[in-house]
Parts: C-alpha cells; structure tokens; sequence
C-alpha cells in the first residue's frame, strides 16, 4: 500500500511539474486573411499577435533585417540615411500595420517598396523585430544581441519608448 502511495505521489508531482511549465506555443501556419495597404489599422492585429510573443518568428526577423540590407539605411536601428527604429520619434506611427504598409508600400525620399519581394510572413517577422528594437516587443520573446553587434544593449532589455508621430521637415500631409 504504502509502495502504491509513493508511486501515486511521484507521478502527481510529475504532472504538476509538467503542467505548470509555461512553454511557448510554436505555431507554424500563417494566419489568413493577408492584410494589404489601405487596410483599417486594426486589420493586421490578429496576424500580428501570431508573431509579437514568438522569439522563433523575431530571431528571424533580425536575421532578415540583415539580409534585405535594413542595416544599409538604419545603422542596426540607431539611424543613418534613414530615420532610427531605437528612439521614440516614429515619422508615420509605431502601430504594426504601419509598420507593414512602410515596408510593403515603401515611403518617399528612400524607403524601397518591398510588397510583392518578400513572402507576407517575412514581412511580420520584420514588422516584429522593427518594433523590438523600440522596445515595444514582448520582453520574454525579444532575441538577443548577436556577439558581432555590440553598439547597444540586448533587445529584451531595452526600455519601452513611448513613441510620437513626427512629421519630417518638408513632407506632405499625405502618408
């Protein structure tokens, strides 16, 4: 009896153990439907919300930020021909969708239109990492900073910016 009660025991510690792990959920199908440019800005939440908590889907955004060249006009984010992705100063707004629609659709005086180059789920996993490198990125799924890159702290120790809309000098009124 007392062999039973042991065994019971152990297996009920087990599941607790087992049961009280908080695991990220990797899902690895792209939520439809696609979001494309004039959408209502809530329209890319429930895509978005599949890649904001996942590290895979944002260790593959900073990845990609190398490949397409990000870095060229960003400086790793802290700005260079084009404006920084680090501070709190955002020229057309921090909200993902923004966010897609800059990348997809380009934006005057430099921003390359990438719609149609780069697979939609890409694109998320770079609209993901751009907002990480603000800070606004989910803390528990940020990736770390490579061992080249070490200009500024890592990612999940970033402090959240509280971004604004800034209007550059000489733009239009139009997005």
């Amino acid at each position: 009896m007392t062999a039973i009660r042991g065994a019971l025991a152990i297996a009920l510690c087990v599941s607790a153990v087992t049961t009280a792990c908080d695991r990220e959920k990797r899902e690895f199908t792209l939520p439809a439907p696609s979001v494309r440019v004039g959408a209502p800005a809530d329209a890319g939440a429930t895509i978005f919300a599949h890649y904001e908590r996942n590290a895979q889907a944002l260790a593959t955004g900073k990845r990609l930020f190398t490949w397409y060249n990000c870095n060229g006009c960003h400086a790793s984010g802290g700005g260079g021909s084009g404006p920084a992705l680090m501070d709190d100063v955002w020229i057309y707004g921090s909200e993902p969708i923004t966010i897609y629609q800059t990348i997809y659709s380009g934006r005057p005086n430099g921003m390359p239109a990438f719609g149609g180059r780069i697979p939609e789920n890409q694109l998320w996993q770079l609209v993901a990492y751009v907002r990480s490198l603000a800070g606004l990125g989910s803390r528990d799924a940020a990736p770390n900073r490579d061992d080249a890159m070490l200009g500024h702290p890592p990612e999940a120790e970033l402090d959240e910016q509280k971004p604004k809309t800034a209007t550059p000098s000489g733009a239009s009124s139009r997005p």
